[in-house]
This record gives C-alpha cells, structure tokens and sequence, in this order.
C-alpha cells in the first residue's frame, strides 16, 4: 500500500494550524485576535514576532528563535524580580527576599531546560541556521546583560546586609545557628549562582554539540570557542564559594574517629564543633577586612583581556 500522499494531511494541519479555531465550549473562534485573552497578551503580535514559515533558512530556525525569545523575556522578569529582592534585603525582609530568590532559582533552572530543547537541533541544521546570525552572540542579549546587572546589585545589597548587623562572612559558616537568617540568606543565593551556573554549563554543551570546541573554531563574536570553558563556570557571588575553600584550608584532620573505632554513647556531640576553625581563619574573616567579608568581582574592561570575558557565545 501506497504512503506517498503528497504531504498534503501536513499541508493541511499547517492551513489549520494558521487560522482561526472554533472552541465549542465558548462557542467563539479562537485566533482572530479578538477575545479578551489575545488582546491583553497581545497574541497576534507575539506570535508574529518570528520568521514566517516561508521564509525559514530550515525548519529548526523557529525553534532557535522562540527559545531565544522567550530567554529574553525570562530575564526582563528576572531583571523585576531583582528590583524587588534588593529593596526586601534592603529592608531586613528575610522571608521576602528568600521568596524572591527561589522564584529566581525556579526560573535560572528553566533556563537551563529551554537551552536543552536547542539540543535537539543536528549539528548540519545548526550550520545552516548559523548562517542567518550574523556576528550575533550571547553577549549582545540585553537580557544577558542586565541580569548581570542586577546580580551586582544583589550582591551588594547582601553586603549591606551583613555589615548591618556586624557579621563577617566566615561567621555566618562557621556559626550558622547564631547567624541562622544571614546563613539561610547566603545559602538561597547559593542556589541561585548554582542554578545560574548550570545554565551557562548547558549553553557551554550546546556549542560543543553544534559547531564544536577548539581552538580553531571560532563563535560568530570572533572568539575560540575553546575560551568558553572558564568564562561558563564564573560565579555571580564568588565569596560565597571563596569561603568555603577558606573553611576547608582551615580545616585539621586531628579530633575525629578513625573508620571503624568505638564511638563514645549515642548522642554524643561531634568531637570537634566547627567554631574551633574560627581561631585558625582569624578574627579578620576570610579576607581581612570589612564585616562581610566581599569582594569585588572583575568586570570586563578591568584588567582582563577577551579570554576572562563573559560570553553567552553562540
């Protein structure tokens, strides 16, 4: 039997596809751009943002366009959200500025899926696709830009918040139960740089699955691609990792029980608490100076040259 129709059950989904639809519940097409619903998202212009299906350099040109869109959308509300947890910080609203930083991490981890779907894309359509891209790249995204923007802004408020109430950062790790609102606090933006992390990893594996790592394979900006390992994997809050490698430089292997030794009575507290590291990092905190401990981060322009850029490359 034969299977060859021509495409024309394909060429008759998309006719569909593009034109009105008759919801019977509501008894009403759905698509013309009349309803309640597309005139206040703006459907008809939202949908028209993209490339028509005519015009496309290869069918997966649509998909690359959409994720990038939405990207972009998904920062300008990371951008709001920024805005509202440096005035909670600010204010000394713990649990607002937490709920502010998990709807952040909730959103940087959905970054990092969208990035996945590009995946999907073969490597021979990316070429081709590639070609319509000019010289653009992840740091021409304004999106991209300004949420680094508003993490400097984060990172300073959380600066402010310690110095407020006198806490360096080594004691906010070193005494998490005294310092317990400021170690929840650091810990959420943890979260948050992990998240942010992953999703520059993902973007990292992406380029590697489409057009490669080398040093003789360069992105649309001009850069190797090779470059991009070390530039994915910067923090927005390196303190925050920093300290950690502090603690640990700290640490002494006396005080514990050998692999298999008798323990004394259920219960017992730990051999060696970990205030008893305070003494070794010294009364100055992790970087010998100012309360919090923070630093500030290199920026682009600051003594680095193209390698240590941030890039989003494509």
């Amino acid at each position: 039997m034969s299977t060859n129709d021509n495409g024309r059950f394909a060429e008759a989904l998309q006719t569909a596809l593009d034109g009105a639809v008759f919801n019977s519940t509501l008894r009403k097409n759905v698509g013309e751009g009349a309803l309640d619903y597309e005139v206040y998202l703006k459907t008809g212009e939202l949908l028209s943002l993209q490339t028509k299906l005519s015009a496309l350099s290869a069918p997966d040109e649509l998909l690359f366009q959409i994720v990038h869109q939405t990207q972009e959308l998904w920062m300008k509300q990371l951008g709001f959200d920024a805005v509202v947890l440096v005035r909670a910080m600010d204010e000394g609203n713990l649990m607002g500025a937490l709920a502010m930083l998990h709807r952040m991490f909730v959103t940087v981890r959905s970054l990092a899926d969208q990035v996945r779907i590009l995946q999907t894309m073969p490597p021979d359509v990316f070429q081709v696709v590639r070609r319509q891209l000019g010289n653009g790249s992840g740091l021409e995204s304004p999106g991209y830009n300004r949420f680094h923007v508003a993490a400097d802004a984060i990172r300073a408020a959380f600066s402010r918040w310690c110095e407020r109430r006198s806490t360096k950062l080594v004691d906010i790790y070193l005494e998490s139960e005294k310092n317990a609102e400021t170690h929840r606090l650091a810990e959420a933006l943890v979260d948050l740089d992990e998240a942010f992390q992953v999703w520059m990893v993902v973007h990292y594996m992406l380029v590697r699955r489409t057009i490669g790592v080398a040093k003789s394979v360069k992105a649309l900006d001009g850069f190797p691609t090779v470059l991009l390992a070390s530039r994915m994997t910067r923090p927005l809050f390196p303190e925050l990792w920093d300290v950690r490698v502090e603690m640990t430089e700290a640490w002494k292997r006396e005080g514990g029980y050998s692999p298999g030794a008798e323990r004394e009575g259920e219960g017992a507290s730990p051999p060696v608490h970990a205030c008893a590291h305070a003494a070794a990092l010294g009364s100055q905190g992790p970087y010998g100076g100012s309360h919090s401990g923070l630093r500030p981060a290199v920026r682009e322009g600051e003594g680095e040259g193209p390698a240590s850029t941030r890039s989003g490359t494509r």
